[in-house]
């Protein structure tokens, strides 16, 4: 037996890794009482690995006697029931543990024999910003034809990042649907935390406003993070935030300037859903648009599929069919080229006149 994963600041390895079977069981030589006060272990966990990480992770639970199962879109699935724990890898290279055991499959297996970087349980010595308090902004509908723009901040200190990094919070991208409004409801719920969403009051209103007020989605979006977040620091005071970055322009900050708010620290990066916080914004943006896509979908009597592919654009011909060209607007943004497509193909241009979208740029022109 190899023990694996022990690290400075552990009392004792509770856990003893068998190389041969690649299970987890208790060392029963050291019992411990549960801690009822100790932060809750990690049930799931999402890593992009290179494509050899990723098959050699593959070809060591095969060679470990792991059970293969076939997962939809998945290069290979893995279970192990004695270690608890659910490996799915991924043809982009995503990684997904899932399972009482996977913390210890990550500290264990993932950090020593695949990544060599012990990451897991090191956040605050590596990011000691994520755990200030501090306010987090994300949006959800920008890339969809169907539904709304939606615009969310969180304000949340270490204790309540804590206890939703244990639940899963993680970037709204990476979860499922049903579990996405599972953690909003967390998240909304957890005292102290402050949650504001802004959006346009109907489709028609983001239509309007986006034909009048606003040039572009960018515009729009800078407008509703501004106000969520002028809403948030009305409730709490806080010295700065992370925005998930959406363009190269300072948008958002000129939009505080223009609301009057001064001395807050707006920082802005891409990927910034590793930021806990962030990725709670993006958690309660998301379920936000889940609900209002329920909501249209109800009113269209079918499921509103997302994006902006080939199946949104039968819904789309559906609903001129059904209800009218001018009707597209109460469920889709209309600047998209999707519906001047749509409604061109329709031949209802005279009943609802779009702008012809400008060419598409080829690479290399």
């Amino acid at each position: 037996m190899i023990l694996v994963g022990w690290r400075p600041g552990n009392v004792a390895p509770q856990y003893i890794f068998r190389g041969l079977l690649g299970e987890f069981v208790t060392n029963r030589n050291m019992p411990k009482k549960a801690d009822p006060d100790a932060p809750k272990k990690l049930a799931t966990y999402t890593i992009k690995l290179t494509e050899e990480q990723l098959d050699k992770l593959g070809a060591l639970l095969a060679k470990r006697g792991w059970e293969r199962v076939e997962v939809a879109y998945a290069r290979y699935g893995y279970r192990n029931d004695a270690a608890k724990v659910n490996v799915t890898g991924y043809e982009s290279r995503k990684l997904v543990v899932a399972g009482k055991g996977t913390e210890e499959f990550v500290t264990m297996v993932i950090e020593p024999e695949i990544t060599g970087a012990a990451k897991l349980g090191y956040d605050e010595v590596l990011h000691p910003d994520w755990f200030e308090e501090h306010a987090g902004l994300d949006e959800s509908g920008k890339g969809d034809f169907f539904g709304p723009l939606i615009a969310a901040t969180v304000i949340a200190s270490k204790s309540m990042i804590e206890g939703w990094r244990a639940a899963g919070a993680q970037d709204s991208k990476k979860i499922a649907e049903s579990k996405i409004l599972e953690l909003d409801r967390l998240i909304r719920g957890t005292p102290g935390a402050v949650v504001k969403t802004i959006q346009a009051t109907s489709m028609t209103q983001y239509n309007s406003l986006m034909g009048t007020r606003f040039r572009s989605q960018n515009m729009i979006l800078a407008f509703q993070h501004a106000r969520a977040l002028q809403e948030a620091l009305k409730e709490k005071s806080t010295k700065w935030g992370l925005l998930d970055q959406f363009t190269e322009t300072p948008l958002v900050q000129r939009e505080l300037v223009k609301l009057g708010i001064e001395g807050f620290d707006l920082r802005m990066r891409t990927k910034a859903e590793e930021d806990p916080v962030v990725a709670a914004a993006s958690i309660v943006a998301r379920a936000e648009f889940v609900r209002q896509m329920q909501a249209l979908s109800k009113k269209f009597g079918a499921k509103l599929q997302k994006g902006a592919g080939p199946l949104v654009k039968v819904q789309a011909r559906e609903i001129i069919d059904r209800f009218g060209a001018r009707a597209l607007g109460e469920f889709a943004k209309l600047h998209f080229r999707t519906a001047y497509e749509v409604v061109s193909e329709a031949g209802k241009l005279d009943e609802l006149p779009l702008r012809p979208p400008p060419p598409k740029q080829e690479w290399g022109s």
